[in-house]
């Protein structure tokens, strides 16, 4: 039985930060100043910190500025947004990010509403969530910008495909189908509520799952040759003297393997475009807020 092919999200992402960074460059020279990203944590997350790292990381290294912000728990909502506003007003900040979750005593929504639509570059504000869902332009939430890529890239022209989105949440599931449909494709959002889930996914060219539920995908639910985008990402609990226990997507890959066309592993598939991805829409801001499209290709 044929095996699918791996899509490697890993290879395109390093692809994509090259091209961002090559296109940092003449920009820098046409301005005199380079991109700015600011990242916003707050708390002792350890994830989160992890995160900050890689995205302080990868901005520095697409020769970009990067502004870290670290908050205690503590903070109030009032002392977060003001810094939001502080940034919102800095000429050298063309992108801002205030790192989720934030502590329960903190309103993420007004904290997100606080951000200028065009420093979003996380594409969470409502005023980006709206323009895309009219069709206009937008910024996109990184991850599913990047599930894009990599669908695109693999299978060409999207246009007539049948597609189920597995998970309705803000940040992947609801951008996502957007993305799709606006690459006519005749989408379905599924979700915990779907009836008989495994047969409309079964109806499927794509499937982009997003539930966080460790390897619920398995196999038998896929049509022959789709094309499987696994957006979880799950730490199994691990056997006794196994250490931290196995990464899994929401996909059972080995059982998919023999069933998909093509499959993004995890780890090295989605994840690593969410960062590239953050680097592009960063580069984007810039452009825009100095009056320039950003080059083709970004």
């Amino acid at each position: 039985m044929s095996s699918a092919a791996i899509i490697d999200g890993k290879a395109f992402a390093a692809n994509l930060r090259q091209r961002v960074a090559s296109a940092v460059e003449p920009f820098v020279t046409l301005t005199d100043r380079k991109p700015g990203l600011a990242v916003v944590l707050v708390g002792e997350d350890p994830a989160s910190q992890v995160y900050v790292g890689s995205k302080k990381k990868a901005t520095v290294e697409a020769g970009m500025n990067s502004f870290e912000h670290r908050l205690p728990t503590s903070v109030s909502q009032n002392e977060l947004i003001a810094l939001v506003e502080t940034l919102n007003a800095d000429a050298a900040v063309d992108g801002i990010l205030v790192q989720l979750p934030l502590p329960p005593h903190i309103d993420d929504k007004a904290v997100i509403a606080a951000i200028d639509p065009a420093k979003d570059v996380d594409g969470f504000h409502v005023v980006n969530a709206g323009r895309l869902a009219v069709g206009e332009d937008a910024f996109v939430p990184c991850t599913p910008l990047g599930c894009l890529m990599l669908l695109k890239d693999h299978l060409g022209d999207l246009s007539g495909k049948n597609a189920v989105v597995i998970g309705r949440s803000n940040i992947v599931g609801k951008p996502m189908a957007q993305l799709l449909l606006a690459e006519n494709c005749t989408v379905t959002i599924a979700h915990s509520r779907t009836q008989d889930l495994p047969e409309v996914v079964r109806r499927a060219d794509i499937v982009v799952a997003a539930v966080g539920r460790a390897e619920m995908v398995t196999g038998d639910w896929l049509k022959a040759g789709a094309v499987v985008i696994d957006v979880g990402i799950n730490r199994l609990e691990p056997e006794a003297g196994q250490g931290k226990g196995r990464l899994v997507g929401d996909v059972a890959f080995d059982d998919a393997l023999a069933r998909a066309g093509a499959i993004t592993p995890v780890p090295g598939g989605v994840g690593p475009m969410t960062i590239a991805c953050l680097l592009r829409n960063t580069l984007v801001a810039a452009y825009r807020r100095a009056g320039m499209s950003a080059p083709e290709g970004i």
